[in-house]
This record gives C-alpha cells, structure tokens and sequence, in this order.
C-alpha cells in the first residue's frame, strides 16, 4: 500500500492555516479592538503583548501558501486567480499594520494618533478580506478546463461579506481573551466586558452560517444531513453550545487563560465544520485533493524539506511565547 501523498500534505496545508488563525488571529483582534480602547497608554501595552511574536505568527500563513503551490498547483492557480484582489487587500493590510506597529512607537506626539489608526485599519482590512476569501472559497469556482473562468468580482457576494464580518468578530473575541490572559487591573476588566458580547455574537454568527451554508449548497446539506454523516456531525453544534457557556463562564469569574484556550476551542470546532463541510474538495465545489495533486516526485520531494522545517517552526515558536510568558504591565516591553 502506497503512501497518500494528497493527503498529507492536505493535512500539512489544514494545520498550517488553522495555525495561522490561532496565532494571527488575537494579534489581529487587538488592532480590531483598538478603537474601543482610548487610552493611548492602555493600547501600548495591549500592543506590547504580541509585540515579540507578531511577526513571527505570520510565517504559517507563509507556509500554507507556499505548500499550496507545492502539492497542489491546479488549486493555486484556480483560488489565486479567483480571489486575485481580496489577497492583495489582505496583503495591503497586513503590510499597513506592520508599518503601524512599529511607527506608532517611534512617532512624535502629533503623529501617533494617526499611526494609532492605520494599525487598526490595517488590521480591519486583514481580516475583512481574509474572511471573504473564506467565505467565496466555500461558494466555489467555475472552472474550465483546468482555468478559473469566472468574473473577477465574483468573490463578491452576501455570504463573503457576512463571513468577512464573522471573522472580524472572531478576532475581536480572540484579541480581547487574549489581553485578559497577559494584563491586570481596568484594562483587563474592560476586555471581559468586551468579551461577553463577542462571545454571543461570535456563537450566533457560527448558527447563521451553519444555516445559510446547507441552504445555499446543496451538496453540503446532503452532507450533513445524510446517515450516518449525522449521527457523526452532531455532537459539533452541541460542542460549540457547551463552550460558549463555558467561555461566558469563565468571564464570570476571575479568569486567566481559561476564556482564551475556549475560544481558540471554539474556532477549532468551526474551522473542523469547514472541513466536514468541503471534504476532500481542494477546489469546490467538485476537484478534490487527488485531482488537483501535483505529480508524485514533486509532492515527496516538497515533503521532506515540510517534514524537516516544521518542527523548527513549533519549536522556534513555542520558546518565543515560554520566553515572554506572564503578564504584561504599563511601561514595560516594546520601544
């Protein structure tokens, strides 16, 4: 029995954007958060928690991009031209917030408020875009002999837009669990003010999405509501019930890490409805992994350089956050 290369690497592409969402996405909530947060000496030290690991977080973005063009080139060349624009936003943004990061702390007095801005309107733009990317790569693509041949504003649509907004919400909640996990005092208690909300909102946006979803495709509403897909796929939506009230619950209290672990939790279990959801199609709404697969040697070849760079990148990753644990208080970290 031969090794499933398709598979594999459709593993080593899921993990690393379900990473990049897990470690992009609370750096990103705190630029979305930004202008619910005043004080200009409360936003530096919300700025300097992810300030030695932001740059960093940003590498599996990287990676699962390149392992695209790697495994599965057919799918590179359909989304990239499909969703050509929302990326190069996506790309803009990121690049204006990482300019915002470091300016904002180099400006005169004058300047700062400015920079202050383009960090939360970069981080706005990020994860708008990146949010219709999702939402338009759930709708699908029209292809043609192996070629996008749909429109170029295509990725437009209700749905994109509303995923967009659910995405924001979702960083939103990550960036404010998050700081209650790295601050003290009143900027910790305003994030759990902050966070009960977006807890409520984020689970009603799951609900809406897991309806309009089936609704829109067929395909996946015989998906989900086929036996035994059923019985399997059940216990998703009660999971996501259970820890929205423990993420509500934990805000109740005098939380530490708890409402942040829930939350990356509760992201796991909508990504993993993604999954069920598109399964095993690389390009929806009809070629999958194997259909989309580079040839054999060029899939061994690219896996044993992922194989051998992706424990450094855990490792190198997991002592930069061991390294700057604990809290962070006003006057101290980045400059």
């Amino acid at each position: 029995m031969g090794i499933d290369l398709p598979l594999i690497w459709a593993i080593i592409i899921a993990f690393g954007l379900m990473m990049y969402v897990i470690m992009d996405g609370f750096d990103l909530g705190i630029g979305i958060i930004f202008p619910f947060v005043p004080d200009r000496g409360d936003r530096d030290t919300m700025v300097n928690t992810v300030a030695p690991v932001w740059d960093g977080n940003e590498t599996w973005l990287a990676m699962g991009g390149a392992g695209l063009l790697a495994a599965f080139p057919l799918a590179y060349s359909v989304v990239l031209s499909a969703l050509y624009l929302p990326a190069v936003l996506m790309l803009a943004g990121l690049i204006w917030r990482g300019v915002a990061f470091e300016f904002r702390f180099k400006a005169d007095e004058a300047h700062k408020p400015f920079w202050d801005k383009a960090f939360a309107w970069g981080s706005y733009i990020a994860t708008i875009s990146q949010g219709m990317i999702l939402g338009s790569f759930i709708n699908g693509f029209e292809v043609v002999d192996g070629a996008y041949r749909g429109g170029a504003l295509d990725w437009i649509s209700p749905f994109s837009l509303f995923t967009g907004a659910a995405l924001v919400v979702a960083y939103a909640l990550l960036g404010c669990t998050w700081l209650i996990m790295k601050t003290e005092g009143p900027l910790q208690e305003r994030m759990k003010v902050l966070a009960k909300p977006g807890a409520l909102a984020l689970l009603a946006m799951i609900g809406i999405v897991s309806i309009w979803t089936p609704l829109a495709h067929p395909a996946v509403a015989e998906r989900w509501f086929s036996l035994p897909n059923m019985i399997y796929f059940a216990p998703v939506p009660v999971l996501v019930l259970a820890v929205t009230w423990a993420i509500l619950r934990a805000l109740g209290r005098d939380p530490h890490a708890s409402p942040f672990i829930l939350t990356l939790l509760l992201l796991f279990l909508g990504y993993s409805g993604l999954a069920i959801s598109l399964w095993p199609n690389v390009i929806p709404p009809s070629i999958s992994i194997w259909d989309a697969a580079a040839p054999p040697q060029s899939m061994g070849f690219t896996l044993v350089g992922a194989l051998f760079i992706i424990p450094f990148i855990l490792a190198y990753t997991a002592w930069s956050y061991y390294v700057f644990r604990g809290k962070v208080r006003a006057g101290e970290g980045y400059h």
